[in-house]
């Protein structure tokens, strides 16, 4: 036992470790994105105000054009989808330009969350030291330090330790816990926790006066602002992938400027509905402002207009932030509006009801998003009928995720890997052949160079027309090459779409009878997923990922 014994108590030391170095960094991040940057702009006159987070996203996009050589805006995304390819570390070159996006985006107004970059600097330092100390951890603690990191993330930057452990360990999985990483993320919360609030204080994120009770028109109350926040949350993650879709799709000055002008038009609209720009940052005023007693029932529905709206063209024109947050803030809003339509006097309860409801829906957390609102209030009163709505608000909400990467439930390493997407096994070393080329040794040699039984075609037009296998290239007679084309043996096999599933794409391989098939975004093929990287178990190796200069290995 005592190798055992050792092992783990390195662990848990690094765990500690994890959990302190991530505080300080989400309590710097803070200082500087929140005190220095935000609280700055919100002083500004309304005209200024409105221009603020268009220049974040021109500063956002600036930082993972040229730092981050074109790096993604993702944050705690890129958590969840690294948890789940087990013999991969995070990739920490983007690291800075991500972090540099972040305050950028939030800082000056974005509407998105604290949190996503909190859980990305967390996530980050334990793949850092996980690196460093690889020989304290077996093959089935490859990903802890990472997990420990992401729970100490949450639990600073929103001041709840527990929170923070349970969405580490809950958020992976729709149906399913990350049980084996509990201890080391209930370590590294409680660390990070402790270090943050010595260093920013203890006050509650969301301070609520006095403890309200609930009784029996409130639990019906409940229930339904949980159908709401259910089928809201489904609505608010199905924006939030379009949203995503077109800061990819379209040119970057395009979804830019569309955003620029829609957050900057936003800004006035918001001041002279309700004296102050609610359109502007994390959305923590929002909380604080619906909790009035006397509100009107079309301006808590245009503010839950407003609010989705701003954090879509934060997201469409590449904001670096995360989603937490803004589905608390669309869950206050809609509980806040039941309790109006109700008319229900304590107006406490149900806003705080719904933020459970709407995150636990939204990230399919519902353990962590009922214990947030306890946490982050101090009040734990809210469990009983925040339990309530977000167990209806997870049968309203089906299978969708704000996340993508998240996966139901655990399973093998194939039946995880066949649940992934087709992005997570894209090979950007592709071959391929042209339409119009003749059938000769320069076709063979493409198909020795890919390693592969099939190839895609491309026309005269870089466009994808189909696939080519070698058996039929081998079925032509030497004697006949000479008047065979590639596009006279075109098999018309359907391409790949980074949405799409393993599971879905091995299917259509079988079906056609190819090994492979292209990925493509849009018009352009962004690279091609094989068979063997969709099933294969150890780490995909890409060019950019070796250090031979992206040299095939022999």
């Amino acid at each position: 036992m005592r190798p055992h014994r050792q092992r783990w108590t390195e662990t848990l030391l690094l765990a500690g470790i994890t959990g302190v170095a991530t505080g300080l960094a989400v309590a710097a991040f803070d200082a500087v994105t929140a005190d220095v940057l935000l609280d700055h702009i919100r002083s500004l006159p309304t005209l200024a105000l409105a221009a603020m987070p268009a220049l974040g996203l021109l500063l956002a996009w600036a930082a993972l054009r040229w730092l981050g050589h074109g790096a993604t805006p993702s944050t705690s995304d890129e958590y969840i989808r690294n948890f789940h390819e087990r013999d991969r570390s995070m990739d920490l070159r983007p690291f800075p330009a991500r972090i540099v996006a972040s305050v950028a985006t939030l800082g000056f107004g974005g509407a998105m969350g604290f949190e996503g970059p909190s859980i990305y600097l967390g996530a980050a330092i334990g793949t850092a030291l996980h690196r460093r100390f690889r020989r304290v951890f077996s093959v089935e603690d490859a990903k802890l330090l990472l997990a420990v990191g992401a729970a100490a993330g949450v639990a600073a930057i929103f001041k709840t330790p527990l929170t923070g452990a349970l969405f580490a360990i809950e958020v992976p999985y729709q149906q399913d816990q990350a049980r084996r990483v509990a201890l080391p993320a209930l370590i590294g919360a409680s660390t990070s926790y402790v270090t943050f609030v010595l260093l920013r204080g203890a006050a509650p994120l969301i301070p609520v006066s006095g403890t309200p009770g609930f009784d029996v028109p409130d639990l019906v109350g409940a229930l339904a602002v949980g159908m709401l926040c259910g089928a809201g949350a489904r609505a608010f993650v199905w924006l939030v992938a379009r949203a995503k879709e077109l800061q990819v799709r379209l040119p970057w000055w395009a979804s830019y400027l569309a955003a620029a002008v829609v957050l900057a038009a936003l800004v006035p609209v918001t001041v002279s509905l309700y004296d102050a720009p609610l359109s502007i940052g994390p959305g923590y005023a929002v909380i604080a402002w619906v909790e009035q007693p006397s509100l009107g029932v079309g301006l808590l529905a245009a503010l839950f207009v407003f609010r989705a709206l701003a954090t879509m063209t934060t997201v469409a024109g590449g904001g670096a932030g995360g989603t937490f947050i803004p589905l608390v803030v669309q869950g206050s809003i809609l509980g806040r509006l039941v309790a109006g339509v109700a008319g229900i006097t304590q107006v406490t309860l149900l806003p705080l009801v719904g933020a459970a409801a709407f995150l636990g829906a939204g990230y399919r957390v519902p353990i962590a998003a009922v214990v947030f609102v306890a946490e982050s209030t101090g009040r734990p009163g809210f469990i009983v009928p925040g339990m309530l709505a977000t167990v209806v608000a997870q049968l309203f909400m089906g299978d969708a995720s704000i996340t993508p990467y998240q996966i139901r439930m655990r399973g093998g390493h194939i039946e995880q890997r066949l649940r992934m997407p087709v992005s997570s096994a894209v090979r950007d070393d592709w071959h391929h052949l042209e339409a119009d080329d003749r059938i000769d040794r320069a076709v063979d040699a493409a198909f020795v160079s890919s390693k592969t039984l099939s190839l895609p075609v491309l026309d005269d037009g870089g466009r994808y027309v189909g696939m080519v296998r070698l058996a039929d290239v081998a079925a032509v007679h030497s004697g006949q090459r000479e008047g065979e084309h590639v596009r006279d043996l075109v098999l018309d096999a359907p391409s790949a779409e980074p949405w799409m599933t393993l599971l879905h794409v091995v299917t259509e391989m079988d079906t056609y009878e190819v090994d492979a098939l292209p990925v493509i975004d849009g018009e352009r093929i962004v690279g091609v997923v094989t068979r063997d990287d969709a099933l294969r178990l150890d780490a995909i190796v890409r060019p950019s990922d070796r250090d031979d200069g992206g040299k095939a290995p022999s």
